[in-house]
This record gives structure tokens, C-alpha cells and sequence, in this order.
């Protein structure tokens, strides 16, 4: 049993709050037991510069930012160059959203999801996946009331979770006192069918068997389905 009372396969409580700040066309509040993540959608109605002028494609990427606030220790703001681990971050949720979406479909358009952690107790690049997930939903259902988009983009739902192995054991959903410990450390990102979008695994200590990764990829593949029907 884990420090919070669950079985190691067991997700956290998972809640989304819809429509959760005015201003944006579309916003989710996302929670994973103590970790909190506003995400919201703002849309461009061009494609980025540094698209070729003959490319037919839109665009979705996004920003990522943890609040001073939101961890134990106060954490600097990146106000001039953000962090390697915030790019990486960003570049992740950016390319998931992207993997769930016909670009083409949203021709001359960039949506961009900034994903602002409030909170942190593990998993936050994951939470923003899914949260970012929803709120490029919830957008591109005003968008084509609007009249904006013509055809749905989205071709299948995704989500994200972590995943590792603490104490010698495989845990589903880890919190940071599991997450700061883990032997080894896994973030998987797959789309509602079951294709593999991101499954990166980490060692960080002694090295371990595949087996073992299977266990791993099959325990969280389970979490996402069970996040992916809340949706």
C-alpha cells in the first residue's frame, strides 16, 4: 500500500473543470490528487512565420510555466530564457497535441495551449497533456460553430500518465515523494487505440530488465484508457 492509500495500478483522483477562466475560447482546470494545471487554448487566425508560404498546414504547439508558488521551495520566474526542462516540457505536450490532430484540416491557423502549473506533486507534463487535450478540444468545437473550421482536426482523443518503478515496485501515477525516489521513471503518451505517441524510460539507477518495461508500458496503458473514458 502507498503512502496515500492506493493500490500500486491506481490513478489518483482525477478531476477537469471546464470553461474555467473567461477569456480564453477554451480553458481546463486539470487535477491529479495535489497536482493542479490551468490549461487554455488562444487561437491565431494565421499560420507561424516560419511556415513555408506554400504549406497547407496549420499549427498547435504550446508553452509550459510552473508558478513561483507552486512547489515546496519557491521557484524563479523565466522571464528572458526558459529552462531545458521547460523546453523539453513544452516540445512534449506541443508534439502530443499535434500527433491527435489532421493539420491540414486547420489550414492557416495556430492554437497554442499554455499549460500554467499551480501546483506540483508529480506529474505535471503528463496532467498537461490531457488537460491540453481537452482544451484543443473545447476550441475547436467553438471554432467550427464559428465557422472557422470546417471539419473536426481531432482524429482520436490522447492522454499521458507517469509511471515507475519505486522500491522495487511498479506505480502507477506517481506523486513527488514517489516520483523524487523512483528507480526508474516513465512518462507515456498514447492515442485512444493504443498508439504509441511518447514512451520514454528512464533508469536512474541500476539498469532493468524488459520485462520489466513491458509491465511498465501495459500498466499505464491501462491507466490512460481509464483517464481517456472521464473525458
Amino acid at each position: 500500500m502507498r503512502v496515500d492509500g492506493r493500490e500500486n495500478n491506481e490513478l489518483r483522483p482525477i478531476k477537469f473543470t471546464h470553461n474555467f477562466t473567461k477569456n480564453a475560447i477554451s480553458s481546463i482546470l486539470v487535477e491529479f490528487g495535489d497536482t493542479k494545471v490551468i490549461c487554455a487554448a488562444s487561437v491565431d487566425l494565421k499560420k507561424p512565420k516560419w511556415m513555408e508560404e506554400d504549406d497547407n498546414r496549420g499549427w498547435v504547439t504550446a508553452e509550459y510555466s510552473l508558478l513561483p508558488s507552486a512547489t515546496n521551495t519557491r521557484c524563479k520566474r523565466e522571464r528572458d530564457k526558459v529552462s531545458g526542462r521547460t523546453h523539453e516540457i513544452q516540445r512534449l505536450i506541443g508534439r502530443s497535441l499535434r500527433a491527435c490532430v489532421d493539420l491540414e484540416k486547420m489550414s492557416g491557423m495556430t492554437i497554442t495551449i499554455d499549460a500554467d502549473v499551480i501546483q506540483a506533486d508529480g506529474g505535471t507534463r503528463t496532467a498537461s497533456i490531457c488537460g491540453g487535450y481537452l482544451a484543443l478540444k473545447d476550441a475547436v468545437e467553438k471554432l467550427i460553430a464559428s465557422g472557422d473550421i470546417k471539419e473536426n482536426p481531432i482524429i482520436e482523443p490522447i492522454a499521458a500518465i507517469s509511471i515507475g518503478i519505486v522500491d522495487g515496485e511498479i506505480k502507477l501515477d506517481l506523486n513527488y515523494a514517489e516520483d523524487s525516489h523512483a528507480q526508474v521513471d516513465s512518462n507515456v503518451v498514447l492515442t485512444k487505440s493504443g498508439k504509441i505517441v511518447d514512451f520514454q524510460t528512464t533508469s536512474e539507477g541500476e539498469p532493468y530488465e524488459f520485462e520489466r518495461m513491458i509491465e511498465l508500458f501495459n500498466t499505464a496503458k491501462n491507466g490512460i484508457n481509464k483517464i481517456i473514458e472521464m473525458y
